[in-house]
């Protein structure tokens, strides 16, 4: 079983293929930013990209991705140049404890990549079912609207 993962092919290692796509990416491919958070799906941490659409890792069988295309946020940057949302996370001082940070950035290149310019609203949207406990919401949302000015 292969699943693209950040641009490169992967094989699932045989004694993994019953697993959930977040213990493959962490424990068998060593790719760590997607965290486990509630095992739920209802926090956002574990959130990849899959054909560009965020999902739940935690909540997603390995076997489910097969052939398809999974971004993590190892992924979003450009080789050794920082995806716009990166820096923006960066500029704004965006992380405090920064469990949750993959999957905001996550669903915001998705946002991003949907709605170059888009508005407040669209933002809170996007984000809404990601928890953040730190209050990183507001520098967040400055994030995004700085990354749409640098792209």
């Amino acid at each position: 079983m292969e699943v693209m993962v950040n641009g490169r092919t992967r094989v699932v290692p045989e004694g993994w293929r019953d697993e959930q796509l977040l213990w493959v990416l962490r424990e068998a491919w060593g790719l760590v930013g997607a965290k486990f958070g509630c095992g739920l799906g209802q926090c956002g941490a574990c959130t990849v990209l899959l054909d560009g659409a965020p999902q739940r890792s935690c909540l997603l069988p390995v076997a489910a991705v097969q052939g398809r295309t999974v971004t993590t946020v190892e992924g979003l940057n450009d080789g050794e140049r920082l995806h716009p949302l990166q820096q923006a996370w960066l500029d704004e001082a965006v992380p405090q404890c920064g469990y949750c940070q993959s999957g905001h950035l996550l669903a915001a290149a998705a946002l991003l990549r949907q709605t170059p310019q888009p508005s407040e609203t669209q933002i809170k949207t996007a984000l809404a079912g990601h928890l953040c406990r730190c209050g990183s919401q507001t520098r967040m949302c400055r994030a995004i609207q700085r990354a749409t000015r640098s792209s």
